[in-house]
C-alpha cells in the first residue's frame, strides 16, 4: 500500500500567531515531559526513594527535559553530526531554533543530570536511573511521532508494495516510514521489554542496563530502514549510519553494566 503524504507533513505548526509557531515536533516533546512526570510520580520506585511531586517535577523538566535531553541532546548533535558547522561558528551550538537533537547526546545529558540530581538529594543512582529508564520508552514513541508529522527524518527508499511519500523528499521517492517503526520498537515493544524485567528483578542497575541493550538493538536494526543524515551518509563499511555507530558503545556498556549490577547485588 502507497501513500503520499499531503503537504501538511512538511513541518506543520499546532498554531501560528504571527511570527510565533507553536509546532507538533515541540509538542510531542512537552507531552512526553508531561506523561512522564505522570507515569514516575506514580510510580513505586520513586516512591521508595522517597522524592515528593515536587521533586519529580523537578527531576523531569528543569534536569531530565532542559539540562539533560535538550542541552545535552544539542551539544550531541553538534559533536556527532555537525562538527564543521560548530568549528565554523561555535556560537551555532546554541542555535536551537534551527533544530538538531542527538538522542545520544541527550542521554549522556539525562545520565549526568540525574547524576547530579541523585547527589543533591541523597538517593540511590542506580535505582533512579532505573526508575527513570521504564518512563523514556514514552517520550521516546510520541518523538518519533513528532520526526512522522514534521516529515523529517525518514526511511531508506523502497522498491516494496509498502510505502510513504514525503513532501519533504526533494526526489519524491517511496520510502519506508522509519520514523513509526521507531515509534513502534523504541517506545511500545522497549516499553513491553523494560515493564517485564522490572516484574523479573529488583536488582538495581538491571532496568537502565537492560534499556541500554535492548533500546541500542532496536535502534541498530531500524536504522537499516533510516535515510541517513545527509551531510554525513555512511560512515562505515558503506552501510552503517553514525546513529548505528553510536549504538554499538551503548549496547557493550549495557552489557558490562548488567554483569556489574549482577556481581554486586
Amino acid at each position: 500500500m502507497i501513500f503520499e503524504l499531503s503537504d501538511f507533513f512538511n513541518n506543520p505548526s499546532l498554531v501560528e500567531i504571527g511570527p510565533l509557531k507553536i509546532q507538533y515536533y515541540a509538542v510531542t516533546w512537552l507531552l512526553s515531559a508531561v506523561l512522564i512526570y505522570m507515569f514516575l510520580s506514580r510510580h513505586k520506585i520513586i516512591k521508595e526513594l522517597g522524592l515528593n511531586k515536587d521533586e519529580v517535577n523537578d527531576m523531569v523538566f528543569l534536569y531530565g527535559l532542559f539540562f539533560g535531553a535538550v542541552f545535552g541532546g544539542r551539544i550531541g548533535y553538534m559533536f556527532f553530526y555537525g562538527t564543521d558547522q560548530l568549528i565554523n561558528n561555535p556560537l551555532s551550538l546554541f542555535y536551537i531554533w534551527q533544530g538538531g537533537l542527538s538522542f545520544h547526546g541527550g542521554l549522556m545529558g539525562v545520565v549526568i543530570s540525574l547524576f547530579v540530581f541523585s547527589k543533591r538529594k541523597n538517593i540511590e543512582f542506580l535505582r533512579l536511573i532505573d526508575g527513570v529508564a521504564l518512563s523514556m520508552p514514552i517520550g521516546l514513541g510520541l518523538v518519533r511521532i513528532g520526526n512522522f508529522l514534521n516529515g523529517e527524518l525518514y526511511g531508506r527508499p523502497t522498491d516494496s508494495e509498502w510505502g510513504f511519500i514525503f513532501p519533504t523528499d526533494p526526489f519524491g521517492l517511496l520510502r519506508h516510514p522509519s520514523q513509526l517503526y521507531e515509534s513502534f520498537g523504541e517506545g511500545i515493544l522497549l516499553f513491553v521489554i523494560l515493564m517485564t524485567v522490572n516484574k523479573l528483578t529488583k536488582i538495581n542497575g538491571i532496568i537502565s542496563s537492560c534499556f541500554l541493550i535492548f533500546y541500542g538493538l532496536i535502534r541498530f536494526i531500524i536504522e537499516y530502514y533510516r535515510q541517513p543524515d545527509a551531510h554525513i551518509g555512511y560512515v562505515a563499511f558503506d552501510s552503517l549510519s553514525m546513529g548505528q555507530i553510536l549504538c554499538i558503545p551503548m549496547i557493550v556498556i549495557g552489557i558490562f553494566m548488567f554483569i556489574y549490577s549482577r556481581k554486586t547485588a
